[in-house]
């Protein structure tokens, strides 16, 4: 039974550090955005896109694995609805993501560039409250499963 704990804290602490990360940087981009300085807002989001969002990504990737050895050890099924559902949202979750990712370069450039349009403001504030939408939904769904 020790096991289980193990691998419970092993799937938990990584999902904490996910939501955790992903408030802080939507924070400190949203603070640096306001303060106006564009070297430091162009030095977060060069961070945030070469180190973070990929340690992120990792940590996001270890939880389809860490989940899968415990639904295998309490011998669940696989086909179960909230698991089989919660799995689609974490493709959704991966793609937008990678969509971010790219509308946060965007942002990096024109920042860069001196002018930076309301649209691309509105894409990355959309697909950033989509992926905590979908974050939240996931652990939803993970603790209102059975057992």
């Amino acid at each position: 039974m020790e096991h289980y704990q193990l691998l419970k804290y092993a799937h938990l602490i990584p999902a904490v550090l996910i939501l955790a990360g992903f408030i802080a940087h939507a924070f400190m981009l949203w603070k640096a955005n306001k303060s106006g300085d564009a070297a430091t807002l162009t030095r977060k989001l060069r961070v945030t896109r070469l180190y973070s969002m990929p340690a992120l990504g990792l940590i996001t990737l270890s939880l389809p694995v860490t989940g899968w050895w415990l639904v295998h050890t309490l011998g669940l099924s696989l086909g179960a609805s909230w698991l089989l559902f919660s799995a689609k949202l974490f493709g959704l979750l991966m793609l937008f993501g990678l969509l971010l990712h790219n509308r946060l370069g965007a942002w990096q450039a024109a920042v860069a560039g001196g002018a930076v349009p309301v649209k691309l403001l509105r894409f990355v504030i959309a697909y950033t409250v989509l992926m905590l939408v979908l974050l939240l939904a996931i652990f939803a769904l993970m603790g209102a499963k059975p057992a």
